[in-house]
């Protein structure tokens, strides 16, 4: 095995023969959901092998799927599967911190998929509840809360008095 030139050998190291190329990545940095979601995007053109190196560490090799990899090509690989590690850790990583609001916003968004309710749904309420309190006035009408200005002659509306402004506050 040799190791690659622009890759650390205690990383990665490739065997140009076999076509092999292997990594060796840490548990607590690339969680097995990470390592099996970078393999998946490689799985068109190599054969992607993830076994336990140790208890901290995972190991990964990629073998071609077709002959005629060079030192080029596995090395272009193993760089491309270390970005695609890096960036399905972090994605992970997201997914992991942020499970509950991930959550909230599907379980709102399938209950706004369920559309408004039906009759029969309609019809089980029960619409006798009272009002809720608005002690600032803000549910009121605005006839409700300031009146009508009376015109001379009229009666006055109830609720208003002769130095009422029309509202003004």
């Amino acid at each position: 095995m040799a190791s690659l030139p622009s890759i650390p050998g205690e990383l990665a190291s490739a065997d140009v023969a076999s076509g092999v190329v292997r990594l060796t990545v840490r548990e607590e940095l690339y969680p097995l959901d990470a390592v099996f979601a970078a393999a998946f995007t490689f799985i068109k053109d190599c054969w992607v092998v993830v076994d336990r190196a140790d208890a901290a560490h995972w190991a990964i090799a990629l073998t071609p799927k077709t002959a005629g990899a060079n030192a080029e090509l596995l090395e272009q690989w193993v760089g491309g599967f270390a970005n695609e590690l890096l960036a399905c850790a972090y994605r992970h990583r997201l997914a992991k911190d942020h499970r509950a609001t991930v959550e909230a916003v599907t379980a709102a968004a399938l209950a706004g998929a369920l559309g408004p309710p039906s009759l029969d749904e309609l019809e089980d309420f029960d619409f006798s509840n009272e009002a809720f309190e608005d002690p600032l006035g803000i549910a009121m009408s605005w006839e409700d809360k300031y009146g009508k200005k009376a015109k001379a002659g009229d009666a006055a509306p109830a609720g208003s008095t002769d130095d009422d402004d029309g509202g003004a506050p």
